[in-house]
C-alpha cells in the first residue's frame, strides 16, 4: 500500500514537474522571441526614420519605443497565460489603471500630444530663433513635453508644449533670407533725395546686403517734426543683426558729414507770469 502511494505521488509529481517544465520552456522561448522581435522592430523603425529626411529623428525614436514596449507587454501577457494566469482580468485591470493614470495626468498627456504634433509638423527646429508665448529666444531643446528657449539675455525659458502648440509661433529663422526695415527721420529743410541716395550707396557698399531683391528706400511719412524714410534691405538670416546695427551707425555718421540732421523732440516750457 505504501509503495503504491509512493509510486502514485511520484508519478503525479513527475507529471506536474514535466508540465511546469514544458510551460517554463515555452515561456522562455516566447520571452526570447518577443524580445528579439521588439528590438528588431524598434531598430527597423529608427533606420527608416533616419533614412527619411522629412521625418524628425525624435519622432522616430518615440514611435520606435512605443512599438517596442507594446510588443513586450503582449509578450508578458502571453507568458502569464502559459502559467494559468487569467489574462482577461489582467488586461481589464491594466486598462482601468491606464484610464486612471490618464485622467490624473491630463495636462501631461496634453503636452505629450502637443509635443508629438510639434515634432511631426516642425514649426521650429533646434537652433532657430523664434517667439513663443511672447518670449523670444533660440530653440535649445524640443522634447515630447516642453520646449526650451535661450533668450538674448541667455535666460533659460521652458514652455510646455501644450502652450506652444496652442499659440501663434513666429519663426525668424525659417527662411534663408530676411528683410531688414529701417525708419529714419530727417529734417524738413534737408533733401530727401540726397538722404535716400546716401542710404542706397551705403547699402551697395555692404556685401552682406543682397542685390536681389534690390535695396528699397522711399519717403513713407510726413511727421510732425520729420520726413520719414523707410529702407528695406534684404540679407541672410545670420547677418540680420549685424546689418541692422551697422547700417544705423553708418547712416548717422554719413548724415552728419553731409549736413543732414535727424530731428528730435524739443520740450518748450513757458514761464507763468
Amino acid at each position: 500500500m505504501d509503495d503504491t502511494l509512493i509510486r502514485h505521488y511520484s508519478e503525479l509529481f513527475a507529471g506536474h514537474f514535466q508540465e511546469i517544465f514544458i510551460h517554463f520552456f515555452k515561456a522562455v522561448i516566447v520571452l526570447i522571441g518577443g524580445w528579439i522581435i521588439a528590438g528588431t522592430s524598434s531598430r527597423i523603425i529608427r533606420r527608416r526614420v533616419s533614412a527619411a529626411p522629412h521625418i524628425d529623428d525624435t519622432l522616430g525614436y518615440f514611435v520606435a519605443n512605443i512599438v517596442k514596449w507594446v510588443i513586450l507587454a503582449v509578450v508578458l501577457i502571453t507568458v502569464l497565460g502559459l502559467f494559468g494566469v487569467k489574462t482577461t482580468s489582467l488586461v481589464a485591470m491594466l486598462g482601468a489603471t491606464t484610464l486612471a493614470i490618464g485622467l490624473a495626468l491630463q495636462g501631461t498627456l496634453s503636452n505629450l500630444a502637443a509635443g508629438f504634433m510639434l515634432i511631426l509638423f516642425r514649426p521650429y527646429k533646434l537652433g532657430q530663433f523664434v517667439t513663443i508665448q511672447g518670449t523670444s529666444g533660440t530653440v535649445n531643446e524640443i522634447n515630447l513635453f516642453f520646449t526650451e528657449l535661450a533668450t538674448t539675455q541667455n535666460l533659460k525659458v521652458v514652455i510646455p508644449n501644450g502652450q506652444a502648440w496652442g499659440t501663434v509661433i513666429t519663426n525668424y529663422s525659417a527662411h534663408d533670407t530676411r528683410r531688414c526695415d529701417l525708419v529714419i527721420g530727417i529734417d524738413y529743410s534737408n533733401s530727401a533725395d540726397l538722404a535716400m541716395k546716401i542710404i542706397l550707396d551705403l547699402a551697395s557698399q555692404d556685401n552682406r546686403i543682397l542685390k536681389d531683391p534690390e535695396p528699397w528706400v522711399r519717403v513713407t511719412n510726413l511727421g510732425d517734426s520729420s520726413v520719414d524714410l523707410t529702407a528695406r534691405l534684404w540679407c541672410n538670416v545670420s547677418d540680420y543683426g549685424g546689418v541692422r546695427y551697422d547700417m544705423i551707425k553708418k547712416i548717422k555718421e554719413t548724415f552728419d558729414k553731409n549736413g543732414i540732421s535727424i530731428p528730435f523732440n524739443i520740450l518748450t516750457i513757458q514761464k507763468m507770469s
